[in-house]
């Protein structure tokens, strides 16, 4: 990670460095310095917070003072942008989201022309151009901005055109949860187009509540609903729609795990899997051998749906990504879409005529506890005090489990992961790590 650019994009709380106008301004220039220095257009969407507008005006600012010529879509789920970077051949695309965060934060995102996320390389170049004052072109020079009254539409059609011919939702009584974000006019939409019988939930924004007690990261809403109306499945995004978390008829929860896996052994009774799937540091250890007992290979990548994308580059595959529901199929799209993700698992369904719950179940889950300790200094995960506690756990659990600590490249928190075969002994030595770790993070 660079000064600035975390695992995905530049992130923080608004009005606070980095997340300031001024500082915006500065990286719109930055960026056109080398993402398009001749000129060129960008495409610029967002999800619905408050502070989108803002950041928005001043993207829009900078861009146009150095010759870029400005597209903007409003409120479009992010791999949206991925995806009409590509149909309408823009020279780079900007999504202003903080994702799964609370609507105080947000964050600036970038992807090339090709709908793919920038390169290490191209980051850092634009990190070097920060310090450079706002470039201002003579009048005659000047880019133009203007709305994109077609994008949603044009993103709509391309999500229907990622299922088979001819599929039929009609069976489905589905319940998606929009979380109050960028995908609240598209998701219902498209399900609704294919048939389904859809309710919506999350899906009135008024630019504060995005992800609030809702969405893929607060289930329990949509959980509660799928019961109340007895529907099929449910649906819940995130604030920018490139995460999905699924519930069952029951209301239990199908994590992104579990919707790799379904995605996996479909593709591979189906003739269509290619290569490795890639999973993270994080992924549940009975992803890996549910996917192993049908001899299908799984390797994992460092956290961040980006590295999971450069290794399934790197080895040929298409199907990868993390148990909080990014997850990629290479062969729909260049980048997680959570929608898009949803309707492969419908059409799985409606193909093999079993629920999610007997899709799903195929995959046992080790017990995994998760603790998130929010420290607003960093923390040293490397220092002794830390070292001696994750390795005092490893130790005990020698074969039957696994530890991963690591610092979040979007929150300013250390994850705690503990996973083994004893669900008590899990959470109880996850709790003995994340003691430490809170201790020294108030020592430093």
């Amino acid at each position: 990670m660079g000064k600035y650019f975390g695992t995905d994009g530049v992130r923080g709380r608004v009005g606070q460095a980095p997340m300031t106008v001024d500082f915006t301004l500065r990286l719109a220039s930055a960026a056109a310095r080398v993402l398009a220095p001749e000129g060129g257009t960008v495409l610029i969407g967002k999800d619905t917070r408050v502070s989108g507008y803002m950041f928005e005006s001043a993207l829009e600012a900078g861009f146009t003072a150095a010759g870029v010529n400005v597209l903007m879509t409003g409120p479009l789920p992010t791999p949206a942008i991925a995806y009409l970077c590509r149909r309408m051949s823009t020279d780079f695309g900007i999504v202003i989201s903080a994702s799964h965060n609370p609507f105080f934060d947000n964050g600036i995102k970038f992807f090339d022309g090709n709908g793919d996320k920038l390169s290490d390389e191209l980051e850092a170049r634009i990190e070097a151009n920060l310090d450079a004052p706002p470039i201002t072109r003579d009048s005659s020079e000047l880019g133009l901005a203007k709305r994109v009254d077609h994008a949603r539409t044009d993103y709509e059609y391309f999500c229907r055109s990622t299922v088979p011919a001819g599929a039929d939702f009609t069976a489905f009584k589905i319940v998606v949860d929009c979380s109050h974000g960028a995908a609240y006019k598209v998701a219902p939409r498209v399900m609704a187009e294919l048939g389904a019988d859809v309710i919506p939930i999350g899906s009135s924004p008024n630019g504060r509540n995005i992800n609030l007690n809702c969405g893929s990261t607060r289930p329990e809403l949509i959980q509660a609903t799928v019961r109340g109306v007895a529907a099929d499945i449910g649906i819940a995004l995130d604030g920018d729609g490139d995460r999905v978390v699924m519930v069952d008829a029951n209301g239990e929860i199908v994590d992104g795990d579990q919707l790799i896996y379904v995605l996996s052994l479909h593709a591979k009774e189906s003739g269509a899997l290619q290569g490795p799937v890639v999973g993270t540091v994080m992924s549940n250890l009975g992803l890996e051998r549910s996917l192993q007992s049908h001899g299908i290979e799984f390797r994992r990548a460092a956290v961040g749906d980006r590295n999971v994308l450069a290794m399934l580059k790197d080895c040929g595959g298409h199907i990868g990504g993390e148990a909080s529901g990014h997850v990629i199929d290479l062969a729909k799209t260049t980048t997680g879409d959570g929608l898009i993700v949803a309707l492969q698992v419908l059409a799985v369904m409606e193909e093999t005529g079993r629920s999610l719950a007997e899709l799903a179940g195929d995959m046992p889950r080790l017990p995994q506890t998760l603790i998130n300790v929010r420290s607003e200094a960093p923390v040293n995960v490397d220092a002794a005090p830390i070292r001696a506690a994750v390795e005092a756990v490893e130790s005990r659990l020698a074969e039957r489990g696994r530890v991963v600590l690591r610092p979040s490249g979007t929150e300013p928190v250390v994850r705690v992961m503990v996973e083994g075969d004893d669900a008590e002994e899990v959470a109880a030595s996850a709790e003995e790590i994340a003691a430490v770790v809170r201790e020294s993070s108030i020592a430093d």
